[in-house]
């Protein structure tokens, strides 16, 4: 069992939004227990909130936007996932504009200002939650899955019609020590054919080589390259992990997913939510508290 947690010193950071193309601030506040993950808009009258949970998720395209009452935040997914890796339960996001900023592209910035505002134990333990059943989605060739497990693990596998990419697959378990040094620091990727049609639609306005890999017919553009051999499918694990962060408890269950993105990710989440008998919540994960649940751990799971 653990303690919930929260950060110790309000923290701070400023970028360009992927999407909208315009600069924006983030300010990180310690929030008390049981709060969860709250963004304040503090640009618009009133200071309007929205807690990110899966009814607030209102597009996937592209990134994860979450809105309520006519007020959104656009593109959350890699600071969510950041705050979820490095266990940060509670906490209140500022921010003044619509887009979290994409900053390098991948989640290393957020990493680092939330490790300096250090991270404090609050009174109240962190629920687990315990996945009992398998729960998937088939659609249009992709698959998505949640499965039991005794830690978190994530198998993801994508395959892109490209020379640079092609299909790619990994492995991994999330903790904190896995996330900053395999997954964190992954950017987000596309293609230059691409660009012109994003942009005519009020998308990708603020993309640059500074904060995407991006790749044309036959080779990468950037000029160092890539951080990872395998960046691609491992900046998809960093997405997933923002989505799926959404169910704001820890998780004990394994994430499969071939060819996925935010929208199933999504669907998934919310299918999990639907199927109550296909997962419990305990204040600790004992090999006795998986018997006593009826969770099989020793069946892999086959579709």
């Amino acid at each position: 069992m653990r303690k919930q947690q929260t950060i110790k010193h309000e923290t701070e950071i400023t970028g360009i939004g992927l999407h909208s193309g315009k600069e924006v601030t983030v300010r990180l506040k310690p929030a008390p227990e049981d709060s969860g993950v709250q963004f304040v808009r503090v640009d618009l009258p009133h200071l309007p909130t929205i807690r990110y949970k899966p009814s607030n998720v209102i597009s996937t395209r592209l990134a994860t936007t979450i809105g309520e009452n006519g007020v959104v935040v656009r593109t959350v997914e890699h600071l969510v996932a950041a705050l979820w890796a490095l266990r940060i339960d509670n906490i209140i996001v500022e921010i003044n504009n619509e887009e979290v900023p994409i900053m390098d592209g991948s989640a290393s910035p957020f990493v680092y200002i939330i490790k300096n505002a250090g991270i404090i134990k609050q009174d109240k333990p962190k629920p687990v939650l315990i996945l009992k059943k398998a729960v998937y989605i088939k659609e249009n060739g992709k698959f998505v899955a949640m499965v039991p497990d005794r830690g978190f693990k994530i198998s993801y596998a994508i395959n892109f019609n490209h020379p640079i990419i092609g299909r790619q697959k990994m492995n991994i378990s999330i903790n904190e020590k896995t996330f900053i040094t395999e997954i964190s620091s992954a950017r987000t990727f596309g293609f230059l054919e691409d660009v012109g049609y994003l942009q005519s639609h009020n998308l990708a306005l603020g993309g640059s080589l500074d904060n995407a890999v991006v790749i044309n017919k036959y080779k990468i553009l950037n000029e160092d390259g890539l951080r990872y051999e395998d960046e691609f499918v491992r900046h998809k694990i960093l997405d997933a992990i923002g989505d799926i962060s959404q169910l704001w408890y820890d998780i004990r269950g394994r994430f499969i997913a071939y060819k996925s993105g935010h929208t199933l990710n999504n669907k998934i989440v919310k299918r999990l939510i639907q199927y109550p008998d296909a997962w419990c919540l305990v204040n600790q994960t004992t090999e006795e508290d998986f018997v006593l649940q009826g969770v099989d751990l020793q069946k892999e799971p086959n579709f």
